[in-house]
């Protein structure tokens, strides 16, 4: 196993022993361990955890600090198989349960509201819509979910083996972008029930508090994540339920005839883009979550869990959403849900739900149901710090939980700015993840199914070594393509593609960006690929 020496003082804080066999074999060597900042790297790339402890620099005395409050010291170093620890029944449970609550949240209802509101389908097309275009998405990021256990590396450091060292920096920006927009987001969606319960409350106080309790979960890391996802969904669950049972008690609901022709079908594909790319949004980042099972773990009962516990909350909160959305079509759209959601958006539409019939037990819904958005988002902000470190050997070096900080800083400013115009902000944001995941995703089922032939085919090993990982043209080369297949099929207020327009009616047609990016690209990859490896054989 050939390894690059690392200088740890410019690097992220270990080193790897090259001092072996003439061949390069890689030979453990305490001898190497830097004595500022430096612990070293087992033979397999494993990091230990106990490494984290040595060293004298600033980096060292960060980390040491972190270990002694609880704060994971881990960042996207391989975890080694005697420190995964989740087994069992109860692994499994922890998996389910966290992407139980972190779609169990307000803002997955807010997205029913759009087949109605921006896409002007029925209830039962919308919920068709709903049902179908989710299970694509889940099924790939429950998928993703099963390499955690298989190599114990993050989802982002899994990708060099399809994008390369460099490659994969790209797809990192991106996935940034990504965390925080949906953070952002998320807060705002929080932020609009509370000013449905306050509306003295300023947007920008309830986003503050919004993030900061999300950094107090993920600043601690992946236990803590993972402990409070364990239980978050259930209070999430039962306002979901009341709300249910008051409003059906209403006789409110109304059952909004699906239309025919192109318009419709134009509708459907842009409404299943929106909900194909909420339902993706995960795959960037599914692997993070069960890296500390071990590689023994069923891959079977890891993808089954994991779609399990993405597929009840969303079906469920989503064509909740369409129901109560199907209120304000009463009266020709003079009645108070319309009102509601035309003051406070998301907000205003429960408020009109719970505070009328259920006046201030109401108003403490709305506010434990704005509160779920911190489950939404601890999985955006824990992963968004591991994402940065893939960016260089100098971003690894700053510990995980300082990148935490930085990025809720971010996200804080962004949801303010962005309070006053969520509608918009959401739509577009549902497709532009749609698009780059699908395109992602596409190109990493090519390379796992067809090149590596499933999961025999990596050498997890090498996950930092840059010259025995892919170069990464034919990837990026991939990707362009997947671009250029999105813009033919994107449709969006500012962008209309030539292919949309025939999907459709116009002058919006219909969006099929995600599909023709997915197929764009995948085709590409076939070509390029066995290019790539023609002129660089030696690489994975």
């Amino acid at each position: 196993m050939a390894y690059t020496t690392y200088d740890v003082e410019k690097n992220q804080g270990y080193v790897a022993n090259t001092a072996g066999s003439g061949s390069g074999e890689y030979t453990p060597d305490h001898k190497n361990l830097d004595k500022r900042n430096g612990s070293y790297q087992e033979p397999d790339g494993a990091v230990p955890g106990e490494s984290f402890e040595y060293g004298t620099g600033i980096r060292a005395k960060l980390m040491r600090f972190a270990g002694k409050i609880g704060i994971e010291q881990r960042g996207i170093e391989r975890v080694p198989e005697d420190e995964r620890t989740e087994t069992g029944f109860k692994a499994l449970l922890n998996v389910a349960t966290m992407w139980c609550s972190a779609n169990m949240v307000v803002s997955s209802f807010a997205l029913g509201l759009l087949g109605k509101s921006l896409f002007f389908l029925g209830v039962a097309d919308a919920m068709l819509v709903i049902l179908f275009f989710n299970i694509i998405g889940l099924a790939i990021v429950s998928l993703f979910s099963t390499f955690g256990p298989t190599f114990g590396l993050r989802q982002m450091v899994l990708s060099r083996f399809w994008f390369g060292w460099w490659g994969v920096k790209l797809i990192a920006c991106f996935n940034i972008i990504a965390c925080i927009g949906w953070s952002s987001v998320n807060s705002i969606v929080g932020a609009q029930l509370i000013n449905t319960v306050n509306p003295h409350m300023p947007p920008w106080a309830s986003i503050l508090i919004i993030a900061l309790c999300t950094l107090l979960v993920t600043i601690f890391g992946y236990k803590i994540v993972h402990i409070y996802e364990f239980w978050s969904w259930i209070p999430s669950f039962i306002i979901f339920l009341i709300t249910v049972g008051v409003f059906g008690h209403s006789g409110d609901f109304v059952a909004i005839p699906w239309e025919m022709g192109k318009a419709e079908m134009g509708s459907v594909l842009s409404f299943g883009s929106v909900i194909f790319g909420f339902a993706i949004g995960w795959s960037s980042y599914a692997a993070d979550y069960t890296v500390y099972q071990p590689s023994t773990q069923s891959k079977v009962k890891v993808f089954g869990w994991t779609f399990l516990g993405l597929f009840f909350p969303l079906i469920f909160t989503q064509m909740l959403g369409v129901a109560v959305m199907s209120a304000t079509a009463l009266n020709g759209g003079v009645n108070r849900y319309q009102d509601g959601y035309d003051a406070s958006g998301t907000g205003g539409l429960l408020g009109a739900v719970l505070i009328y019939h259920l006046g201030g037990f109401g108003k403490f819904c709305l506010v434990m149901l704005a509160l779920s958005i911190i489950a939404n988002n601890c999985p955006n902000i824990y992963s968004v710090s591991l994402t940065v470190q893939v960016l260089g050997r100098w971003v690894q070096w700053v510990p995980r939980f300082v990148w935490t900080i930085i990025a809720t800083g971010a996200y804080i400013g962004i949801a303010i700015a962005g309070y006053q115009h969520f509608e918009t902000v959401l739509d577009n944001f549902m497709n532009f993840i749609g698009y780059w995941l699908a395109i992602y995703s596409s190109i990493g089922l090519t390379e796992h199914f067809v090149f590596k032939r499933g999961f025999k085919g990596y050498r997890p090993e090498f996950y930092d070594v840059p010259g025995m990982l892919p170069v990464g043209i034919a990837a990026i080369f991939a990707f362009c393509c997947g671009v250029i297949g999105m813009v033919a099929g994107m449709s969006q207020v500012w962008w209309v593609g030539w292919i949309a327009l025939k999907a459709g009616e116009a002058p919006y047609g219909g969006d099929v960006g995600w599909e023709l990016g997915a197929a764009f690209s995948m085709v590409a990859y076939l070509i390029a690929r066995p290019i790539e490896k023609k002129f660089f054989p030696d690489r994975l």
